[in-house]
């Protein structure tokens, strides 16, 4: 795709921003990968719902537009994000209403339907206190967990392979908030309680209820830390997987009979799983099981370290799978309780 027709792209994801109610007046901003040392972003002072070619500004990894105009705020969160990410191409940052709403008064998120729980999993927000991200560090380390970050009292960024990918983050976070955000009325009226907006504590309650992974929630307790890998730590899964009821309930339920292997990156190590019934019976180095899961050191250890959901780090690129997605659904309870138990052998 040339620069001409990379511009058009931003303008058509403007105008999309803009037609969903994402984002509203003169905030928000887009940019693009053009190659290794140059992007495309949107002006200062621009409305993203009715961009001009000239509004849509190519500037240099410093920041500095070649040319004329002058480039967002945001080109140095811009700028970094694509530093840290050389395999990102598309960075959209939006003011989005329920999504600035909830993240006043919520730090995270965790969708209620299937769907989203993939594409989104735990959505997490940090602290924002100038008007224009001037700390990049917090933003970049928690898009290496997820490709959505809410920024408190200020809005939100969303990265991916292309522009639309990055727009849907977006677009799907506002739809589940406000999804959310109905039902507890929805729920009162069923209790025949009054119809009122819920308050603040009544949000952040259920938005704590929601998340059954969190630190404060999940009984699950890590007591000792593992060697990435090591074979300690595999026989550490074997034994809770197999000792676990709630798996093994799940697993009979399901007829959860497959191979499951990981694979480190760098290495190219494959560690694999043989289940019958949800028991792991046989491990061992099987790179031809079913499903491998392949990703990098990082992002195992924020698997172990419950920094990431597995099934959002697929579904983000994150990590690859080889294997049929639509038939490893099918055992998306067992999987997750799976990986519930891979937390409870936190690496080093």
């Amino acid at each position: 795709m040339n620069t001409q027709e990379l511009k058009n792209k931003v303008i058509e994801i403007g105008k999309l921003l803009w037609d969903k109610g994402l984002v509203t007046g003169f905030n928000g901003n887009i940019s693009a990968r053009v190659d290794a040392d140059t992007l495309l972003i949107t002006a200062s002072g621009t409305c993203l719902g009715y961009l001009k070619p000239q509004e849509v500004l190519l500037v240099n990894m410093s920041g500095e537009v070649v040319g004329e105009g002058k480039a967002s705020s945001e080109k140095l969160m811009h700028t970094e994000i694509y530093r840290n990410f050389p395999q990102i191409q598309a960075v959209v940052h939006t003011h989005s209403t329920y999504t600035n709403a909830f993240f006043l008064v919520n730090e995270s998120f965790t969708p209620k339907t299937f769907e989203a729980k993939f594409y989104l999993g735990e959505v997490r927000s940090i602290e924002q206190t100038t008007p224009s991200v001037t700390d990049t560090a917090p933003v970049t380390k928690e898009l290496q967990k997820n490709n959505i970050v809410a920024l408190r009292n200020h809005g939100v960024v969303a990265i991916g392979p292309d522009l639309f990918r990055a727009f849907v983050l977006i677009q799907e976070l506002e739809e589940q908030l406000k999804m959310d955000f109905i039902s507890v009325y929805y729920q009162r009226v069923a209790e025949g309680m009054p119809s009122r907006l819920p308050s603040n504590e009544e949000m952040n309650v259920k938005a704590s209820q929601g998340n059954p992974l969190s630190a404060s929630q999940d009984p699950l307790t890590p007591v000792k830390k593992y060697k990435l890998f090591s074979k300690e730590q595999i026989e550490e899964i074997v034994r809770l997987v197999n000792a676990d009821e709630q798996m093994q309930e799940l697993g009979k339920k399901t007829f959860m009979n497959m191979g499951l292997a990981v694979c480190l990156q760098e290495t190219g190590d494959i560690y694999s799983f043989k289940f019958e019934n949800g028991r792991i019976i046989q491990t061992g180095q099987d790179a031809q099981a079913e499903f491998l899961i392949t990703a990098n050191e990082s992002i195992w250890r924020a698997v172990f370290n419950r920094e990431i959901d597995p099934f959002v780090a697929t579904t983000q690129k994150k990590m690859n799978l080889r294997g049929d997605f639509a038939r490893i659904s099918k055992w998306y309870a067992p999987c997750s309780r799976i990986f519930q138990l891979w937390t409870q052998v936190p690496v080093e």
